[in-house]
């Protein structure tokens, strides 16, 4: 990992850097070439440059880069147009007043691997070779799994100090670039988003940003110090880097700000990285979320009594969508309450639901329960009998896995359910909560009953995480989705259409139903009056017990959980969800 610190950023204007492409890929004309055909195209080859060779294509290199030189320097790379790219945002976007580059000799992979903070390879079985070089087969890219044995070509080092009007401070580094041999006998930088700075990759975005300092400290919504196992220290200072960016400018906050050289991921799946600080910030304000320490202590105490399962739970202000409680087991591990991807077995029924009560089904509508579906792939109930007279919402009490396929498979087009979820839930959305998530996902099956079968009751390929349910049943109990996000102010994704009142009332008593009478009446006992819940039970190839799911609202709160390997919803999952039910959005 790296190890810059991390600290608030609002976004400045930047310009992707462009990825290198494969050793061997290009075919260039020679920098010197009057017209077309007066030159062969330079490719690289997959000799290696000499000992001098590299060392020149470094030396020339760098000098043009430092000089200012932008079409020199690029033209001594094997991919001028990326270089060119790279070279102007660099200038333009980080904005040194001076620049210099001194080349450092060959290089190991070890130095590189550090730098970039990946791990060091291992040395090859009788690797004797005191002259560092890397000769990649052609066709081969830069990648994560090869950053550790640095850049394609000879590796060379290099000294980098940056200079800025205004301060007296020089950023320092040390720098990796690879010299590849060209079809003319002549060396060239292998261009990579690295060769600019070692943390660099992918279309990552380099720029002098404004900068802020930690918040004195993080408080709840009630303004208390918020408390929490899960609320790691380095989730907050994502939340507070991405809500800097996401929320609306604020002019009496700017006069605080400081600034910073930054690699920041413009999808906002990953945290900023702060690789140099010019200004420093003023000392930071109390930073203000979502989270109610009441709650969240609820969440927290819900994920330490699974007694070692791994576990996520998430908990919903409906009327707003502002996330209450999120908590994880193991706390200090992946947020998988937001970013882990599962299969969610029987709560997606509220969502086949959704999809049958709006092509005209009603919950007193007569659906058979059979012992088995009839797509291809027969699915049996996992509990005996069949039950030819049940209605919809008995379905939904008990769960009947073959009622809902074959209502859905004669009621709904293969589109429907994906299009229900995105369209009413807003699931694929891309949220932006404010901390990295993985969105949901319910893929289309045009061509397999199978595979749409699998879709109605929460199996195959249907992804999705507690944050996701419960957005689901909040939106279900308000009936109008409001993306959840972890900071007030922050934008909210729009649902193309919000589900009706009709059908949003059928759902809550279906819902309330099952809490009263149904498979959720054993851990939602007493906490039934404006509630309501739905079970699930997802299995896993190659696990021997079912993961288990549970979601249900009371009130002006939705939470949902997911325990791996923890069987029924009632048996695990339920527990957590019911905890938090009984204490209630104060």
């Amino acid at each position: 990992m790296r190890s810059a610190a991390k600290i608030g950023i609002i976004t400045g204007v930047s310009i992707a850097v462009l990825a290198g492409g494969g050793y061997g890929a290009y075919s260039l004309m020679g920098s010197d070439s009057g017209s077309s055909g007066d030159k062969k195209p330079r490719t690289v080859v997959a000799e290696p440059p000499s000992a001098d060779q590299a060392a020149t294509g470094a030396k020339d290199f760098l000098a043009a880069w430092a000089s200012g030189d932008i079409a020199k320097a690029a033209s001594l790379t094997d991919d001028p147009a990326a270089a060119t790219t790279a070279l102007t945002a660099f200038k333009d976007q980080v904005k040194p007043s001076a620049l210099t580059l001194t080349p450092a000799g060959p290089a190991t992979p070890q130095a590189f691997a550090s730098a970039t903070g990946t791990p060091a390879p291992a040395k090859p079985t009788g690797a004797a070779s005191a002259t560092p070089s890397a000769t990649a087969t052609p066709g081969a890219t830069d990648s994560p799994s090869a950053a550790a044995t640095g850049p394609i070509g000879v590796l060379m080092g290099f000294k980098a100090r940056a200079e800025f009007e205004g301060t007296s401070r020089a950023w320092d580094y040390n720098g990796f670039l690879g010299v590849v041999k060209m079809s003319d006998n002549t060396p060239a930088v292998h261009w990579a988003p690295s060769v600019i700075h070692p943390h660099l990759s992918g279309n990552e975005t380099i720029a002098t940003q404004q900068v802020f300092a930690p918040p004195s400290t993080v408080v709840d919504r009630n303004g208390k110090p918020l408390q929490g196992a899960s609320l790691t220290p380095a989730l907050m200072a994502t939340l507070q880097d991405n809500a800097h960016k996401l929320l609306p400018p604020d002019p009496n906050k700017d006069k605080d700000a400081g600034s910073a050289v930054v690699i920041t991921d413009p999808a906002g799946k990953t945290a900023a990285d702060k690789l140099f600080t010019i200004v420093e910030p003023k000392p930071g304000q109390p930073f203000k979320v979502t989270i109610d320490n009441t709650l969240q202590a609820a969440a927290e105490k819900a994920m330490t009594d699974l007694g070692g399962k791994s576990g996520s739970i998430v908990a919903i202000e409906p009327s707003t969508g502002q996330v209450l409680a999120f908590a994880n087991a193991p706390a200090a591990g992946q947020n998988r309450a937001f970013t882990g991807l599962l299969a969610p077995g029987s709560t997606m029924k509220i969502v086949t639901s959704t999809a049958l009560l709006e092509a005209g089904l009603n919950p007193d509508s007569t659906v058979a329960c059979p012992e088995k579906s009839s797509n291809p792939v027969a699915i049996p109930n996992d509990f005996p009998g069949a039950f030819p007279n049940n209605t919809l919402q008995q379905d939904f009490m008990v769960s009947c896995n073959t009622a809902f396929i074959n209502q859905g498979l004669t009621s709904l087009k293969p589109e429907t359910l994906s299009g229900t979820a995105k369209d009413v839930y807003g699931i694929g959305l891309e949220w932006k909560t404010g901390l990295p998530n993985a969105d949901g996902k319910i893929p289309a099956t045009p061509g397999s009953k199978d595979e749409q079968a699998m879709n109605y009751i929460g199996q195959g390929k249907v992804q999705m995480n507690p944050l996701a349910i419960a957005s689901i049943t909040a939106t279900v109990q308000s009936g109008a989705f409001k993306q959840p996000i972890l900071v007030a102010g922050l934008p909210q994704q729009q649902a193309a259409r919000q589900i009706s009142p009709d059908v949003a009332a059928k759902l809550r008593a279906m819902m309330n139903a099952t809490a009263v009478g149904g498979t959720a009446s054993q851990v939602m006992a007493g906490i039934t009056d404006n509630a309501g819940a739905k079970t699930g039970s997802a299995e896993v190839q190659g696990a021997s017990t079912t993961n288990s799911w549970f979601t249900g609202f009371r009130g002006n709160l939705a939470v949902a959980a997911e325990v791996q390997g923890g069987g029924h919803g009632v048996d695990a999952a339920g527990p957590a969800v019911a905890s938090l039910l009984k204490s209630g959005n104060k």
